[in-house]
């Protein structure tokens, strides 16, 4: 940890910090169609934790209906089965944040007025996205990491749904594109499918991603 950074609130204060606060979106917390164990913990975890930042960028998944990586838009399969795509491996998911529905929406119990922006990933018919920074693909770019490198920004810390997927993706790219990239890792849940969560953890690592505690961030 950079000594700039050893302290609590002196990391959120400085202006090339940037806390992503990651899907907590209807859908993925209890009641909704791909509810993440514990995501209705998150919200106010990431509120306590962005109230310290003076940059925080919020994200979306935003599928348009019959999303490649819908069970229900390849006949025969199942939730949570995998399939080959031209990408890579693909889970396949019950139908959830379909654009412009209520389960695509910001969970009302995010309180984050500051933030500066949201990305919608996911929006291509044919490609799914779990990272902030990239499609599936490692290639197609959500235009995230250009908005932080002309905001001056080099230190991204990572918090919202879910950590084995969308979280660690983002961090991973995060840290690949040289960020300084920290996960909260109490401000996160996993879904931990056919041992996601600790394919996760090992990715994250070895990119060099280090976990934080929100007490410790907030100290």
């Amino acid at each position: 940890m950079t000594a700039r950074h050893a302290r609590g609130h002196r990391r959120g204060a400085d202006p090339r910090a940037v806390l992503v606060v990651v899907d907590l979106q209807v859908d993925f917390l209890p009641g909704g169609a791909l509810a993440v164990p514990g995501g209705n913990e998150v919200p106010p975890l990431a509120n306590r934790a962005a109230a310290a930042f003076r940059n925080v960028v919020l994200t979306q998944d935003w599928h348009p209906a019959g999303h490649v990586s819908f069970a229900s838009t390849h006949p025969g399969r199942a939730p949570y089965e995998t399939i080959p795509l031209p990408y890579g491996p693909q889970v396949l998911w019950p139908d959830h944040c379909v654009q412009g529905t209520p389960g695509a929406r910001v969970s009302a119990h995010v309180d984050i007025p500051h933030a500066q922006l949201v990305i919608r990933k996911g929006v291509h018919q044919g490609i799914d996205s779990y990272s902030t920074f990239y499609e599936a693909d490692r290639t197609t770019p959500t235009g995230l990491s250009g908005y932080l490198r002309d905001r001056g920004i080099d230190t991204v810390y990572l918090a919202g749904l879910a950590t084995d997927f969308c979280v660690s993706w983002s961090a991973v790219d995060a840290a690949r594109h040289g960020f300084d990239t920290f996960v909260v890792e109490d401000a996160c849940r996993a879904i931990d499918v056919a041992g996601s969560l600790a394919k996760a953890r090992a990715d994250m690592a070895a990119a060099g991603v280090q976990m934080v505690r929100l007490d410790d961030l907030l100290a």
